[in-house]
């Protein structure tokens, strides 16, 4: 087990051990632990009672955060000719298709969100070994493949994200940055948890929301009660 540095044993001496917090104090208490030189990302991690192996558990889902995600995502827009104007307008970082599919194909994906059309997917396909394991591929779930490609690219601009369970039945997400007040985490964890709520799967039993916690990019999770997420 590795040695807890200093700033680690700080951080742990303001956490009252066994405590669930409500939601207002947990975002005081993780700008009060955190110790970061940089401006960390605040995390949210979600026990679900459910079991993603079956299908009719698997919870997935999209969330636009009230005060967005703190940090510039870079969208790649696959679109034809006639839709490049708008995508540029709402604020895409690139824009074109066949010479970025050959970027792509050659290991290129220095962006955060690709974003494309129904028309288009047939080309984007074979992309998938590549695209998939980073996350990358464009699902119409996720709002990323759409004819209305400008919408798409101004909602992520303003804070859209996508989530999706995993093995172990958690969902984790980033959803602000430490520079945010306690107030700005505060509703960027009620609007995802809530949006969690409402994608609770008919076939999950018994407890839905397991354990909530709230962390920074390096400071201890802080623990949070599930019944104050509307305080």
């Amino acid at each position: 087990m590795s040695k807890l540095t200093k700033n680690q044993k700080l951080a742990l001496e303001k956490i009252e051990a066994g405590k669930a917090y409500s939601l207002a104090e947990a975002a005081e208490k993780v700008k009060e632990v955190n110790y970061a030189k940089f401006d960390a990302s605040l995390d949210i991690d979600v026990r679900l009672g459910v079991d993603p192996r079956k299908a009719n558990q698997m919870v997935r889902g999209v969330v636009t955060l009230p005060h967005g995600t703190g940090k510039q995502v870079r969208v790649l827009v696959l679109c034809n000719a006639d839709a490049e104007a708008a995508a540029k307008a709402a604020g895409a970082d690139y824009v074109g298709l066949d010479e970025y599919i050959e970027k792509i194909k050659g290991g290129w994906t220095d962006v955060d969100v690709i974003i494309t059309q129904p028309a288009i997917m047939g080309k984007i396909g074979a992309l998938g070994r590549v695209l998939g394991p980073r996350g990358l591929m464009p699902n119409p779930k996720s709002g990323t493949v759409t004819n209305d490609v400008a919408k798409a690219v101004e909602e992520v601009k303003k804070g859209k994200i996508d989530f999706k369970v995993d093995k172990n039945g958690i969902v984790h997400s980033s959803i602000g940055k430490m520079s945010f007040t306690a107030e700005q985490m505060k509703d960027n964890a009620r609007e995802f948890i809530n949006t969690l709520i409402k994608l609770k799967p008919s076939a999950s039993k018994g407890t839905y929301i397991k354990s909530i916690y709230l962390s920074s990019t390096m400071s201890p999770g802080i623990k949070v009660d599930s019944k104050t997420v509307d305080e």
